[in-house]
């Protein structure tokens, strides 16, 4: 019996040195691992805690927001256990290099899944929320993107005048690709906070343009406006909402164009027309959702809705097509999408993964997550 329970100690030690020798590691990864990037402090923590939008030592949204919880977590196990279709079972068609035509008068988009988008436009090349990378993840064992028959091209990513990135969370702001591009671009724009991230992955702070929310820049004859969103922020267990979450209005003489960011639905939308008019094209989140945290993320009728409330005479659903990151069919976002748009009676398109189509003349309407 003395030898058993003595055997029964040593093991109890053991399994407490291994949790301790984890809990340490993770400490240690999270503390300089460079894909967590750097939450804002000294003279930059000062900057942003001036915003009116920053309270008891975070940012908050403009209306009362739930986050998902703990309780969350658990009442949704269910559907983890249940879930089917969550993600394509062959690789994606992709579209990349399809299109070389050049009209200076034009705009030409080009999607690359999920929220990540190319404009080029009288004579700027503009990226939002290049996330291009494989993992949704600061670790190779996170959501991993879908197969693409062609992969993104990152390498023909040349001569970038701006990126705009809405939040700081791994699907949208993406150490690997950052570390990519970043000898090409001339400028970031970014929510406020965000440029810590930046500077920590080797940007100069001139190159860095954080913005408030209502407040602008301008990138030659283009506004670009960082507008409110209802979300979070945060790459690591602790700090979350250290930075800030934006969606993005750009606006030249002659187009208007909207990218949501991610975020729940609310009365911005209806603001942000009342105060800059309808947009030619919103990009509108529209997938990883469920009724357990709708307040930070919108439903695809919702999504909808959005572009309904900013009278937008183009709607695209974005936030999908690449990742699996709540439980729903993955074809789930562009199905409902697409019928609450032909009951609102509102014009969308759904371009395929990398096709680069010019938004004065063209409507991809390709049914290509049939195929």
């Amino acid at each position: 019996m003395k030898r058993f329970l003595k055997f029964l100690k040593r093991m109890f030690l053991i399994l407490i040195s291994l949790i301790a020798l984890f809990v340490l590691a993770v400490v240690l990864f999270l503390q300089f691992a460079p894909q967590i990037g750097e939450k804002p402090k000294g003279e930059d923590l000062e900057r942003i805690s001036q915003s009116p939008h920053w309270k008891d030592g975070k940012f908050v949204n403009i209306i009362p927001t739930k986050m998902a919880g703990f309780s969350d977590v658990i009442s949704t196990m269910g559907e983890y256990f249940n879930a089917i279709n969550t993600a394509p079972k062959d690789s994606l068609e992709t579209y990349f290099g399809a299109n070389k035509e050049a009209i200076d008068s034009l705009t030409y988009i080009t999607w690359y899944g999920h929220s990540a988008f190319l404009f080029e436009m009288d004579g700027k090349k503009i990226l939002i929320d290049p996330m291009l990378g494989d993992y949704a993840a600061p670790l190779s064992f996170g959501s991993k993107r879908y197969p693409y028959k062609k992969a993104i091209p990152i390498d023909e990513l040349k001569d970038i005048d701006a990126v705009l990135l809405s939040h700081d969370h791994y699907d949208h702001l993406d150490y690997p690709t950052i570390q990519k591009i970043k000898g090409e671009v001339k400028h970031w724009y970014t929510a406020l906070g965000l440029g810590s991230h930046l500077k920590s992955w080797g940007i100069a702070a001139d190159a860095i343009t954080e913005l408030d929310w209502w407040q602008e820049s301008q990138l030659e004859e283009f506004r670009l406006v960082a507008c409110p969103s209802r979300h979070f922020s945060g790459r690591s267990l602790v700090g979350q909402s250290s930075t800030q979450w934006a969606s993005w209005y750009i606006m030249s003489a002659n187009r208007k164009i909207y990218f949501s960011g991610d975020g729940g639905y609310g009365p911005h939308f209806k603001e942000i027309e009342a105060r800059y008019g309808a947009p030619d094209f919103a990009m509108l989140e529209c997938g990883q959702y469920n009724k357990a945290w709708s307040d930070i993320h919108m439903m695809p009728e919702q999504s909808v809705k959005a572009g309904h409330d900013m009278k937008a005479k183009l709607i695209m659903p974005i936030h999908w097509g690449a990742f699996t990151l709540a439980m729903h069919e993955w074809t789930d976002p562009i199905e409902r999408f697409k019928a609450e748009a032909v009951n609102l009676d509102m014009e969308m398109i759904h371009p395929m993964i990398g096709e680069r189509f010019a938004l004065e003349k063209d409507r991809p309407l390709t049914e290509w997550w049939k195929q």
